[in-house]
């Protein structure tokens, strides 16, 4: 991905915000890519949520720069936790971040099994 001129605070460095929105969309790309559609789940009645977000800020981005959104996956219990890291193309770390994801079946909390068979091959 590449930094954007309106992602720029006063001090021309990525406000600290657009890292969550960058998480978020390699979230979203990753669930996509493992054949997980949002609209078809939620029309069965299961949605996934972000339940909490713990994020630790290293260095900041700056306008024009580029940088490589990783994840990797793991399942607690009805929780999903996503290891989240921003990377500069040198490998220096950026921003590292737990995103914990739990799923609602019509409503109420569950074990998530209709997650964990997509992503089944991806959970380490």
């Amino acid at each position: 991905m590449e930094v954007r001129d309106y992602e720029l605070d006063c001090e021309q460095i990525v406000n600290n915000a657009n890292y969550l929105h960058y998480m978020e969309h390699t979230r979203h790309k990753f669930c996509q890519d493992a054949g997980l559609s949002f609209i078809e789940m939620h029309n069965k009645g299961v949605d996934a949520v972000v339940r909490k977000i713990e994020i630790e800020y290293k260095t900041s981005l700056h306008g024009g720069e580029s940088f490589i959104s990783c994840l990797r996956l793991e399942r607690k219990g009805p929780r999903f936790i996503f290891h989240q890291d921003i990377v500069k193309p040198d490998g220096e770390i950026v921003a590292e971040a737990i995103v914990t994801v739990v799923v609602l079946k019509d409503g109420k909390l569950s074990r998530g099994d209709e997650l964990a068979e997509v992503f089944k091959d991806y959970i380490g």
